[in-house]
């Protein structure tokens, strides 16, 4: 899970935030549209505290999901840490993933280079990060990952033009979610040591998307 209690401190007024936190800082990812995939039509849907919570509770409960996660417990544990980014400035967007109009996935769509990883690697600016789940076990096991991680990258780079790589970090044991960054288009680049995890940093570069 991501880091965000030692983020760079911003300044703004209350008038300014939700500009920023929509066009300025990601690009407004709620706009971003549907896209298809081999799988269905894939969209990106930002979280509502109050429709989500249960659905997203359930799923940070899950054994697979908290072995690397770390927040099961009860609704208030899920809801603080989405509370961090919904009621931040805009750096970190917490998501759904819908496939065909139905929910089954967890998306955290971040600025990496204002993110404590970046201290861990050479950031750019405007890279753009991704944090992700499978949310329903059915749903896993079947390469959909490498599926919708493919679909997501496009749609940032496609909407962020300004972002010349898409990162990630997922922790080095979990050799699953590895093998579908690679799987997607990603490469690794390097082991980076993060608070609680050993991960292993994946960039998606866009001079190279053609060729992927």
């Amino acid at each position: 899970m991501p880091s965000t209690d030692d983020t760079v401190e911003l300044r703004l007024t209350a008038e300014l935030l939700p500009l920023l936190a929509e066009a300025d800082l990601l690009d407004s990812p709620a706009s971003w549209g549907s896209t298809s995939t081999p799988a269905g039509a894939f969209r990106l849907e930002p979280v509502r505290l109050g429709r989500d919570l249960e659905l997203l509770t359930g799923w940070m409960n899950d054994p697979e999901v908290a072995a690397y996660w770390e927040l099961a417990g009860p609704a208030a544990v899920t809801a603080a840490h989405l509370r961090t980014q919904l009621d931040g400035d805009g750096r970190s967007i917490p998501c759904l993933g819908l496939l065909d109009g139905a929910p089954m996935s967890y998306w955290e769509i971040y600025r990496a280079d204002l993110d404590p990883v970046a201290r861990h690697y050479p950031a750019r600016p405007h890279d753009t990060g991704v944090h992700l789940l499978i949310g329903d076990g059915a749903h896993r096991g079947r390469g959909l990952g490498t599926t919708l991680l493919r679909a997501v990258a496009d749609l940032v780079l496609d909407n962020r033009p300004r972002c010349t790589r898409v990162i990630a970090e997922p922790d080095l044991r979990n050799t699953s979610s590895v093998s579908a960054f690679l799987n997607s288009g990603f490469r690794s680049s390097a082991e980076i040591a993060l608070p609680g995890k050993r991960a292993a940093l994946m960039i998606r570069e866009r001079s190279l998307r053609n060729l992927l």
